[in-house]
């Protein structure tokens, strides 16, 4: 019994590992090209671009604050955040047990941005027809995920019992 629950503690520290490794990744590939040129604005298409954009507030640049302070008590917040996060995981059923490593993942990522850094690096841009969408990275796009799914999920859940 106990080694099937530390195989299972590995499987989702693993989701957690491999999507935080896939930001950092993406991060530190991004921020090396704009050292080397000086800056980063590569158009893959007439819908994606590629900026680097520093981000101090919270996800999708909200919340931003040139105050010190408001910064680390939003970083302190996000903190907490992921161990109520952590708390769920570890008590919910399979499907959000993956979801919320989801969500870690990507939480751990931007974290540690935000504790090196002073910010967040965003350099995902869509578009479309001038209007953009706000500038992102690997860790929102699963931690976006993850939330969407647990939404839709309990949405639905609660449909069918009806």
């Amino acid at each position: 019994m106990n080694q099937i629950l530390n195989r299972k503690i590995i499987f989702y520290f693993l989701i957690i590992f491999v999507i935080f490794i896939l930001d950092r990744i993406s991060k530190i590939y991004v921020i090396n090209i704009a050292e080397t040129t000086g800056s980063v604005d590569i158009s893959i298409n007439n819908f994606l671009n590629i900026i680097l954009v520093w981000n101090s507030g919270i996800g999708f640049g909200l919340l931003q604050f040139d105050e010190r302070f408001a910064y680390n008590l939003i970083t302190i917040l996000i903190l907490i955040i992921n161990f109520v996060i952590i708390y769920l995981l570890l008590n919910a059923e399979k499907f959000h047990k993956i979801l919320f490593a989801m969500i870690l993942g990507g939480s751990f990522g931007n974290l540690y941005d935000r504790i090196y850094y002073s910010a967040v690096p965003d350099f995902i841009d869509l578009n479309y027809n001038g209007y953009h969408w706000f500038v992102f990275n690997v860790a929102d796009i699963f931690i976006s995920i993850g939330i969407f799914a647990l939404i839709f999920h309990e949405i639905f859940r609660k449909k069918n019992e009806k």
